[in-house]
């Protein structure tokens, strides 16, 4: 799984490097939803001891070093990321058998979008 994501960080990073100043990318809305999914794996795999430590927030801070958003685009980024840690937060305070179902999906639908990013936009 997480060399799918290294592989969406670097079609992100050769992309974000050639278009800096473009205010928004035809692939935000996946980054958005690869952030949203970072942050929920963050705080399920944390709940639920699987001893990651930052190990997700890593990832996403990686995802924001790769595509180096300013203003506007970095903060849904980080809003993305806040969004999927704060939503289950609000609804698991242990690990249940529904939080890594959960797991298991996000990380399914990650692996998809890093493998979409990668068909789409890797050279």
């Amino acid at each position: 799984m997480p060399k799918l994501f290294f592989a969406a960080l670097l079609i992100v990073a050769t992309l974000g490097s050639a278009r800096a100043q473009e205010a928004a990318a035809p692939f935000d809305g996946d980054l958005a939803r690869l952030s949203e999914i970072l942050g929920t794996l963050h705080y399920l795999r944390g709940i639920c001891g699987n001893n990651e430590g930052a190990k997700w927030r890593n990832e996403m801070q990686a995802l924001v070093d790769a595509e180096t958003p300013t203003g506007e685009r970095r903060a849904r980024m980080i809003n993305s990321f806040n969004r999927g840690y704060n939503g289950f937060q609000q609804t698991y305070r242990t690990c249940t058998p529904a939080a890594g179902i959960a797991i298991r999906r996000y990380i399914e639908e990650g692996a998809k979008i890093s493998r979409d990013l990668t068909a789409r936009y890797a050279n």
